[in-house]
């Protein structure tokens, strides 16, 4: 690997801070094991099967993924139980056979009747299925509302009744989770999860229909929830490197964030108290979720800044526009000058890349590149 440091990478790029992946993965394997849960990380935040690897080490391997070149990606990286987690259509249905048929349990999931029947139809050749049915534990998102549950038994039976077909459980993402800033917020969320999920699958389980996984997902509420009486696994994702966004709600620390976008200072406007990046609305995303709880970040915080509130404020195609209440720190920071900004969604802001460079700033505060990591994107 020709490059060394940082000082010599192109910018816009991705930096990741392996200690700080590192730390964090092993809070969440430790927090879920000693819930006596299984962990099985949503890999859409990395897309990466280094990070993949890393993330089950110690558990069984299981995975979730949110596209089809996803589950591709990790079939080949040897992945052998992965759940798609994006409702499934008729239509692909048979890039799930192809991939089934290469020895990988690739799960799907659905909460529409006639796309049971569709899956059950699809069986009859010889082929197999494994199927989640999506509860909707108050995001709002998809899945049958609880505790209402319109259709359940239906959809249940007309697959647990298939030949070929394996009923594998209940699902649900509690999205809503990331609109509480504090643990007692959150733990209320985690409560409605479990209470939805697990109900659903009492449900199912009275009308004599197995019901073996009770997955529950999303890193605020495998952060916070205080019981996970009934649930067997949790899908938290972000977790792997958290970002402003999972700072503010609480699931993190300042210090716990290990991805950022390194950028050059590109232009000073002292003026209008700005300063230019050239990381803008590609690099970063547009993405304002942290803004929720700190309107003041932007589209993301520049890392290590003496400057208070220094962030992108702005930002358009190939720009980004940083500026703070204070005044900028501008003999600190001359055209041609490196940044490193801490993401809002560290998901969303990853999707522009094909790599990570990875540092460690256990070894020299993060100065060399010691690895870069690949990962998938598209669909």
């Amino acid at each position: 690997m020709a490059i060394q440091t940082i000082d010599q990478l192109p910018t816009p790029s991705l930096i990741l801070d392996r200690a700080i992946l590192r730390r964090n993965l092993k809070r969440m394997s430790e927090r879920l094991r000693d819930a006596g849960v299984t962990l099985r990380p949503h890999l859409k935040t990395a897309k990466s099967v280094q990070v993949g690897r890393m993330a089950v080490e110690g558990h069984d391997g299981r995975i979730t993924v949110s596209t089809l070149a996803e589950a591709r990606y990790f079939t080949d990286g040897g992945f052998k139980d992965i759940l798609y987690g994006v409702g499934i259509v008729p239509a692909k249905l048979p890039a799930i056979t192809e991939l089934r048929r290469k020895g990988v349990n690739l799960r799907v999931v659905t909460d529409n009747l006639a796309v049971a029947k569709a899956i059950a139809a699809a069986a009859t050749s010889g082929d197999t299925f494994s199927v989640f049915i999506e509860i909707d534990s108050g995001a709002g998102r998809a899945g049958l509302p609880f505790p209402a549950l319109p259709g359940l038994l239906d959809i249940a039976r007309v697959l647990h009744e298939a030949p070929g077909v394996d009923l594998a459980g209940v699902m649900t993402h509690a999205g809503h989770s990331y609109h509480h800033s504090t643990p007692d917020g959150i733990a209320a969320v985690a409560e409605q999860e479990r209470r939805a999920i697990v109900g659903a699958a009492e449900a199912l389980r009275a009308a004599g229909i197995p019901c073996p996984i009770v997955s529950g997902g999303s890193t605020p509420t495998a952060t916070h929830s205080r019981d996970f009486t009934g649930i067997t696994e949790m899908r938290p994702g972000v977790y792997v490197f958290n970002d402003l966004d999972q700072e503010f709600i609480g699931s993190c620390g300042a210090g716990d964030l290990a991805l950022s976008v390194l950028a050059s200072v590109i232009g000073h406007y002292p003026h209008r108290n700005q300063l230019l990046v050239d990381a803008g609305a590609l690099a970063l995303s547009k993405d304002i979720s942290a803004q929720e709880f700190q309107p003041k970040v932007g589209f993301g915080t520049i890392a290590g800044s003496s400057t208070p509130g220094m962030a992108v404020v702005d930002c358009s195609q190939e720009h980004g526009f940083v500026g703070s209440d204070s005044p900028l720190p501008y003999a600190d920071l001359p055209v041609g000058s490196r940044v490193r900004i801490l993401p809002n969604h560290a998901c969303i802001t990853a999707a522009a890349y094909d790599r990570y460079y990875v540092v460690d700033s256990d070894l020299d505060g993060g100065k060399s590149v010691v690895d870069v990591y690949d990962r998938i994107n598209g669909w």
